[in-house]
Formats: structure tokens, C-alpha cells, sequence
């Protein structure tokens, strides 16, 4: 990932990358590695996950 830093406006900077880390995922990612998450409750956050991906497709695919 890269960053430019304009003017050396570092607060802007560093703005810049938490927004892309967040929508990359990243700040999720360290958050349930911090602790640790029973096989039952990793199935079923995964599955929650998998049904929430699937109504936001069928919502795209309505909407054309």
C-alpha cells in the first residue's frame, strides 16, 4: 500500500491510510485476532457473514 504525503501534512497522511486499512478489512482482522474465538462461534460468525454477502448480491442483482 502506498501512501504520498502532500506538503508534509503527515496528519492527512496517516487520515489516508486508516481509511484504506479500514475498508481493506484490516482493523477487523487484528480485532478477532486479539482474541481468542471458539470453533462454534467462528462457524457461525462465518456463516452470518456469508449470509449477509449473499442478500447484498441479490439486492445488486434486483436493483438492475
Amino acid at each position: 500500500m502506498k501512501i504520498e504525503v502532500k506538503d508534509n501534512n503527515i496528519e492527512q497522511a496517516l487520515r489516508v491510510l486508516k481509511r484504506k486499512l479500514q475498508r481493506d478489512g484490516f482493523f477487523k482482522v487484528v480485532k478477532l485476532k486479539s482474541v481468542y474465538e471458539k470453533p462454534s462461534e467462528k462457524k457461525k460468525r462465518i456463516q452470518q457473514e456469508n449470509i449477509k454477502r449473499v442478500k447484498k448480491l441479490n439486492k445488486l442483482k434486483n436493483r438492475i
